[in-house]
């Protein structure tokens, strides 16, 4: 049985799994998804009106989704594997977009300050990190990793060259935590859980090293 959506010189996805969660997938398309701000959709009733995200969620294992742009984020419940998971994903981008229909047809907005749970908290810093703040130090030879969210605590460690670095807490508290707070209000605290002792290659190192 052929079908046109797997004609892969029509639409291409790359997926990629978050290291720092490896419960999040990232699904890249070449071409838009969803032009405008990014929407989070953190549970099926929120998907009523947006066929993409509905067809989604009707896949077993599919806990929250994230829409950006031609990316499209899949964090799963544990439970689930992403080698059954991730092509069934990829199927139903495919099916949905061949359809002409508008992935998402009723932009909803996103949850009110407070709303938001753990799991929707590092879903939009997630891509947070990978769309603005890692390739922005990564000129630096750093990067910020998620390790948890609790209780809308958000738990980061800094790595490469912002490990040890004397401009870190700069880095942290004037540049990623404001992003932070731009796309995740409810944020009670950001936690540095680095290492800073053992950094070996610093990108700025302290005046008395």
């Amino acid at each position: 049985m052929s079908e046109m959506v797997m004609n892969p010189s029509l639409i291409t996805i790359r997926a990629e799994t978050s290291i720092a969660d490896p419960d999040s997938c990232k699904f890249t398309l070449n071409r838009m998804v969803n032009p405008g701000e990014p929407v989070f959709f953190d549970n099926p009733d929120r998907a009523a009106g947006s066929p993409l995200v509905e067809r989604l969620f009707a896949l077993a294992g599919v806990a929250h989704v994230l829409v950006a742009g031609n990316v499209v984020t899949i964090g799963k419940k544990q439970i689930a594997s992403w080698d059954h998971l991730r092509p069934e994903v990829g199927t139903a981008i495919r099916k949905q977009l061949n359809t002409g229909v508008r992935a998402i047809r009723e932009t909803p907005r996103p949850p009110p300050p407070g709303n938001r749970n753990d799991d929707g908290i590092q879903a939009v810093v997630q891509d947070l990190l990978d769309q603005e703040t890692n390739p922005s130090i990564a000129s630096h030879g750093g990067k910020i990793s998620i390790i948890k969210v609790r209780d809308r605590n958000l738990y980061i460690e800094m790595s490469g060259g912002c490990q040890g670095c004397a401009a870190s807490q700069v880095t942290l508290r004037q540049g990623f935590e404001t992003m932070v707070r731009r796309v995740a209000p409810e944020v009670v605290d950001i936690v540095d859980v680095t290492d800073h002792a053992s950094g070996t290659s610093p990108f700025y190192k302290h005046a008395n090293a």
